[in-house]
């Protein structure tokens, strides 16, 4: 599958919320895919110390890394943006795992039937557009362009697409009913009760879907620590997520 890095101007600016919250070093600054969204609020306010959450699309997260952004931690939603940050060494060696799985769901406002098929996308469609992440730097989108690829559908619909910079946009765009579909995943549809999941995407349709998490500085570990707890666990698979089998 390529993975094309392109250097974009990004309009959007990183959400960051302080939270006084973290039992991790005081301070401590996360950027995290806009997916994790809620799940990791809540595994913050499992500690007592400030920790910063910025979140944006992993890609935009990565190349703010890769030009020395003051974070700490860096938590994405594929695991290329975490291996291009590897390989220009913006992460601590050996720091790096894997926290949290997804699964990719199609999804209607609210009231949308069930697709028997994906097939039917393009009639349910009509003149509308699939809401879905940037193919070329948004995992969700990556990820959604390999199903429909292998569903048989990318031409009939590649038109109609409404690209956006991170998932919880091509999320909004559903829920405020202004594209017919969207495709996001299963823990984002959770989130927001203005839109129900018309189809399940088959897992065997794309890779996995995986949240690696690093390091950044020293001041980082005790974070990653905390997410691999089992109170982190619990909160996961309460937002939509599953956990990695075994620690990566």
């Amino acid at each position: 599958m390529k993975f094309a890095l392109h250097i974009r101007v990004l309009a959007q600016v990183f959400a960051i919320v302080v939270l006084p919250i973290g039992a991790v070093h005081a301070d401590t600054t996360v950027f995290a895919a806009a997916s994790l969204r809620g799940a990791l609020d809540e595994i913050a306010a499992l500690s007592t110390t400030p920790v910063t959450l910025s979140y944006a699309g992993s890609g935009t997260i990565a190349r703010q890394v890769s030009i020395g952004a003051p974070a700490d931690v860096v938590i994405l939603a594929h695991p290329r943006w975490m291996d291009w940050l590897e390989t220009r060494g913006a992460v601590l060696a050996g720091s790096r795992r894997n926290v949290a799985n997804n699964s990719l769901v199609l999804i209607g406002p609210n009231g949308a039937g069930p697709l028997i098929t994906p097939t039917e996308i393009p009639q349910r469609l009509d003149q509308g557009r699939l809401a879905m992440g940037q193919r070329d730097s948004v995992p969700a989108g990556i990820y959604a362009q390999t199903w429909l690829e292998t569903a048989g559908l990318w031409d009939r619909v590649i038109d109609q697409l409404a690209e956006v910079e991170n998932v919880r946009l091509a999320l909004a765009l559903v829920a405020r009913g202004e594209t017919p579909l969207g495709v996001v995943y299963r823990s984002d549809a959770q989130a927001e009760p203005r839109v129900d999941v018309v189809y399940n995407v088959p897992k065997t349709a794309h890779d996995p879907i995986t949240y690696p998490a690093a390091a950044i500085t020293e001041d980082g570990r005790a974070f990653l620590t905390l997410l691999s707890s089992p109170e982190a666990a619990a909160i996961f698979e309460n937002n939509g997520f599953t956990i990695p089998e075994a620690p990566q």
